[in-house]
């Protein structure tokens, strides 16, 4: 099966090296990415679009190729065709027939066709021509060019031609790894994973630095949001994931700062950490999920004093969009569910804030917290690969991973819903619930607590991190379902 995937069109207004720098960036990271349904991808580059041919037709590989395409930062649109070399028109209807016969069947339709090259018939010649054999050998309802049930969509290149079977959108932006890298500061919140999101989607490898006030569990549920974003969006690079614990810098500032200033001298010392740990990785530029006003250590005045600390860029995505805009978009990309289930941790939260706070102020009160304690905490990271943090963890907390049920198991299927339509399980005479990771640890108490329970999800990487993030919350009935070989009713996988 083919593929034609249409460039972000900031990319094809890039002068000429740069824009074969971006496509062929695209094209690599696509060849990456797509390996995971079709070793076999065929990944060819053009000036305006790319082509991606599958080895196979099976309905399961081309439908999770659809599915990864939708989410490779630098895709405007993809375009699922069928392509042909051009003879005449009564070979392009004889074509369109047989793609479209029954799909049109007590439907309206009408037909748009897209031209580049030299032919002896214009684009309008084309839809009128197919048009009117599609409506007098179908069982069409007729043509409506205004509001169509269906759109019949023809693409011309030269001298081959693409019927279109499916059309979707994809993320936009540029291709990762075509911008320096960043480190993104990580809470698990709504606002630091869509800033990370974003400068994803803008083609920056991002590298994540989450500050652990609340111990083991908090880092874990953390993490699960960070993987998900990179394997979701940005698995065509390796990125490190930075834990810094920060429990004794806060009390540090519990103890030495008045209650107004907490939370700036909390950011401007998360600034200071993330510093140094992005100068020893050889990054320039900080992320962090602030939004101008949102919470009152946020005001521009409180930002610049908080920003005075360092020297490094810091890149603020969110900085004008609204709460609900965020959350909105949180709920598109999927990590909305994770946050519901990430608390609070953080103890500096002051009962009168100040809104403006003043360099000099901020600096007499910090002239009384031990800096050694900051440095110690820097020091005692701990930083690991995305697509490694399983094996580092396991270390801490074991999880068992069976590839054979057990008489009683019960299998919970916690991938995204979208995965599982793809690739729906199918486990003969065995009870099989579906509860998507986003919502495993809210629903888990709810649960018989008598059963023992086993994850599953493809890769093996989520169930592993949910069922350790369910240990640490104290259930013990629970490991993980890694088999060698699973059915599912579209085919073997």
């Amino acid at each position: 099966m083919k593929f034609i995937v249409k460039l972000f069109p900031e990319i094809t207004i890039k002068s000429p090296p740069v824009r074969k720098r971006f496509i062929k960036q695209l094209r690599k990271n696509i060849r990456k990415i797509i390996k995971r349904a079709d070793e076999h991808i065929d990944v060819t580059g053009l000036w305006d679009y790319i082509e991606v041919t599958t080895s196979s037709n099976d309905a399961v590989v081309v439908a999770e190729v659809g599915d990864l395409l939708s989410h490779i930062p630098g895709v405007c649109y993809w375009l699922q065709v069928a392509d042909y070399p051009i003879a005449d028109m009564d070979d392009i209807l004889e074509k369109a027939l047989a793609v479209y016969t029954e799909e049109l069947s007590g439907k309206t339709f009408c037909v748009r066709c897209q031209r580049s090259g030299k032919h002896s018939f214009s684009s309008v010649d084309v839809e009128r021509y197919i048009g009117g054999g599609l409506n007098q050998k179908t069982k069409a309802a007729g043509v409506s060019l205004s509001n169509p049930d269906i759109t019949v969509r023809i693409e011309i290149k030269q001298d081959r031609y693409f019927l279109i079977k499916q059309r979707r959108e994809g993320l936009g932006g540029y291709p990762l790894g075509t911008q320096e890298p960043v480190l993104s500061l990580i809470s698990g919140g709504f606002d630091s994973t869509v800033s990370s999101f974003l400068t994803m989607k803008r083609g920056i490898r991002t590298h994540f630095c989450f500050f652990n006030l609340g111990g083991h569990a908090h880092e874990l549920a953390v993490k699960e949001v960070a993987y998900y974003l990179w394997s979701r969006f940005g698995s065509s690079h390796a990125v490190r994931f930075v834990t810094v614990p920060f429990e004794s810098v806060v009390h540090e500032i519990l103890e030495n700062v008045d209650n107004a200033q907490m939370g700036v001298v909390l950011k401007r010392m998360m600034l200071r950490a993330a510093t140094d740990i992005a100068k020893e990785m050889g990054l320039t530029a900080l992320v962090t999920g602030e939004a101008v006003a949102q919470v009152a250590s946020q005001t521009l005045t409180n930002l610049a004093v908080i920003d005075s600390v360092t020297d490094h860029l810091v890149l603020r995505p969110l900085a004008t969009m609204d709460k609900q805009d965020i959350i909105n978009l949180a709920a598109k990309i999927g990590t909305e569910q994770f946050v519901h289930n990430i608390p609070e941790y953080c103890a500096v939260v002051s009962k009168k804030p100040t809104t403006c706070a003043r360099q000099d102020r901020i600096a007499a009160k910090e002239a009384k917290f031990d800096f050694g304690i900051l440095k110690e905490a820097v020091n005692n990271r701990k930083i690991v690969f995305v697509n490694d943090i399983i094996a580092d963890d396991l270390t801490r907390e074991h999880v068992k991973v069976v590839s054979d049920l057990g008489k009683d198991d019960v299998v919970v299927d916690i991938r995204h819903p979208d995965e599982e339509n793809i690739k729906p399980l199918i486990i003969p005479d065995r009870e099989l619930l579906h509860i998507p990771f986003y919502q495993l640890l809210t629903k888990f108490s709810e649960l018989d607590k008598q059963k023992h329970y086993v994850l599953y999800c493809e890769k093996g990487v989520m169930s592993q991190l949910h069922a350790m993030h369910l240990k640490d919350e104290g259930y013990e009935n629970v490991s993980v379902y890694k088999p060698a070989v699973i059915s599912n009713t579209k085919g073997a996988f």
